[in-house]
């Protein structure tokens, strides 16, 4: 029976990735750990949970699953916790997310996304496991001109902390395959959007504030493209490079070459801000979200670049494709129509 542990397993692409964990024929075990920190309103955590409560209910009796509230900031937890489980495969999606926040609260940063991955690289070490699997971030390509972003970029430009520390990250894992053999597989996502996703991103907080009847803003006075990714592609993405780890081998130096690889996954579709707001709109009338006379040019206001921000983000998935025979397929549409018609439900 596989072992699996998943950090950030409350989270919105972690709760995903363990339902669909759940919905395998394979048996397997998998470790849930989350912090449940209030970056955003815990409730929608515990709404997470609750679903996966319910998918293990009807899961067969070969799926087993556990959660556990606790930081990888948390040494002593991490390491015996590895000890326990001996874990067979690792996704640490645990992490500060937000590139706005991290101007303002560094210090979050710094612990979860520095020492919790350390403490994660360090279990790893000294507890082998089969393969790592991380998320890192489209935010890596800062302030980088050339677009699509492919992995082969330069990303010593960042742009916010929380950029930095998700390309330190890498670095991080580089050195741990290099040096401890450790298969590691770094993951790049482009705008994760979709149901029960995080209030702080625009599609989210848009509907927030449309509701409420205020204003939303529009940076770079609309002149922003996003690779907007639907949150059950980036799902099926870790799904096949979780069972794909890089190939331990020897160099002609009969050192090992490090088992390390770091790919995008994002939709390769950038669209304009003001589309995306268009469709967003279509789509909360469709649903009923919003009334059908609801005033959208009265609630819109375009405004200047925010620190932290860059004017394109936009995925070249070809490696993504070439190894595991995939590329996200999911249209902005269909994924804003779900999210809608969640909302809806979720909110009444």
């Amino acid at each position: 029976m596989k072992k699996i542990l998943v950090t950030g397993s409350a989270g919105f692409i972690g709760a995903n990735l363990v339902l669909r964990l759940l919905e395998g024929r394979e048996p397997m075990r998998i470790v849930g750990l989350d912090n449940m920190n209030n970056y955003y309103d815990p409730s929608l955590k515990e709404y997470r949970l609750s679903v996966i409560s319910s998918a293990v209910e009807k899961s067969p009796a070969w799926k087993e699953y556990c959660f556990i509230k606790g930081d990888i900031a948390d040494k002593e937890l991490i390491d015996k916790l590895f000890v326990q489980e001996k874990f067979d495969i690792v996704v640490n999606l645990a992490a500060q997310a937000g590139v706005r926040y991290s101007i303002e609260n560094p210090d979050a940063y710094i612990q979860s996304n520095m020492i919790g991955f350390y403490n994660i690289l360090e279990a790893c070490r000294h507890n082998p496991v089969e393969h790592l699997v991380y998320a890192s971030s489209s935010s890596v390509y800062g302030g980088n001109k050339k677009v699509p972003f492919s992995t082969d970029d330069r990303v010593d430009n960042p742009v916010s902390l929380y950029a930095a520390t998700k390309k330190s990250n890498e670095l991080f894992a580089h050195c741990y395959s290099k040096l401890y053999d450790i298969p590691t597989t770094g993951l790049r996502f482009f705008t994760v959007y979709g149901p029960a996703g995080r209030p702080d991103m625009a599609y989210f907080g848009f509907t927030d504030k449309l509701l409420a009847g205020k204003t939303i803003q529009i940076y770079n006075f609309g002149n922003c493209r996003r690779d907007f990714t639907y949150v059950d592609d980036i799902v099926e993405g870790i799904m096949r490079v979780m069972g794909k780890a890089p190939e331990r081998k020897k160099g002609e130096d009969g050192l090992p070459v490090p088992p390390y690889a770091v790919y995008n996954i994002g939709g390769g579709q950038p669209e304009n801000l003001l589309d995306f707001v268009q469709i967003l709109q279509e789509e909360l009338l469709r649903a009923g979200v919003l009334p059908a006379d609801y005033d959208f040019d009265a609630h819109k206001e375009l405004v200047p670049m925010q620190p932290g921000d860059v004017p394109t983000t936009y995925a070249d998935a070809t490696a993504l494709e070439r190894d595991f025979g995939f590329t996200p397929k999911i249209t902005l549409r269909d994924g804003l129509r779900r999210f809608a018609q969640w909302y809806k439900e979720y909110y009444g």
